[in-house]
């Protein structure tokens, strides 16, 4: 129910504003009022759900003004993430671990590079803003750390959140970059599995603040000096 709930959030099929009630949800989504209520309680404590005593609860905005950040912690996971699965991926091929959940969730990082190519070929962006939220959590499931996923799963809802109001504007020009990531992890070279994977989230970052002029500003002089050299490129 917490999932349901939380996709018609960020997909914007609730808005922000929107006043929810128990009641309301449970005959929108068909269910009785106990689960809601517990919906409710995680999204609350997500920041998708703001509570209202007396009168309901409502949509939270979305959290623009905290873009910068957003992707700034999305850097830091990823490249910790990179990092450990190709540390991983040098101990397998060292023949010091060969876990088979490792062989699994590789086998799914290849199918969804596969759909990934397949949704440019055919041009549906809609499908490959799920793949690429679908690719990165998997990298997270092959640096086997359940801490880093439970991390970036968050950050990742919150950065799909603010593109809802234009989910195209992800584009589709990163998607090259992933098979070039998973190529070093495979290789074990942990180093530039991580300088991949961080370049490759602060061109999205960079991307985000540059297209949406007046939303917010970089903390990071350095990032806020490229989005303003990408804004006065024509």
């Amino acid at each position: 129910m917490q999932d349901a709930i939380r996709r018609d959030v960020i997909t914007g099929r609730l808005t922000p504003g929107d006043r929810v009630t128990e009641a309301s949800l449970a005959a929108r989504y068909r269910v009785s009022r106990v689960p809601v209520r517990e919906a409710l309680r995680g999204l609350e404590s997500e920041g998708f759900i703001v509570p209202r005593p007396h009168v309901g609860s409502r949509v939270a905005a979305v959290p623009v003004a905290d873009a910068d950040d957003l992707f700034a912690i999305r850097e830091t996971i990823e490249v910790s993430t990179a990092r450990r699965a190709a540390l991983r991926a040098s101990t397998i091929w060292s023949g010091d671990d060969t876990p088979d959940e490792w062989f699994v969730q590789r086998r799914e990082i290849a199918s969804l590079l596969d759909e990934g190519d397949a949704c440019l070929v055919r041009g549906d962006l809609d499908t490959l803003v799920d793949v690429h939220d679908r690719f990165h959590l998997a990298v997270a499931s092959l640096a086997a750390s359940d801490v880093l996923q439970r991390l970036l799963r968050h950050v990742t809802w919150n950065i799909e959140w603010l593109y809802s109001t234009d989910p195209h504007a992800r584009g589709s020009r990163l998607w090259p970059e992933h098979r070039v990531i998973v190529a070093a992890i495979d290789a074990g070279d942990t180093a530039r599995a991580a300088s991949l994977m961080g370049a490759h989230v602060r061109e999205s970052r960079l991307t985000y603040l540059a297209r949406y002029e007046g939303r917010g500003t970089s903390a990071d002089p350095a990032v806020a000096a490229a989005v303003d050299e990408r804004r006065r490129t024509p």
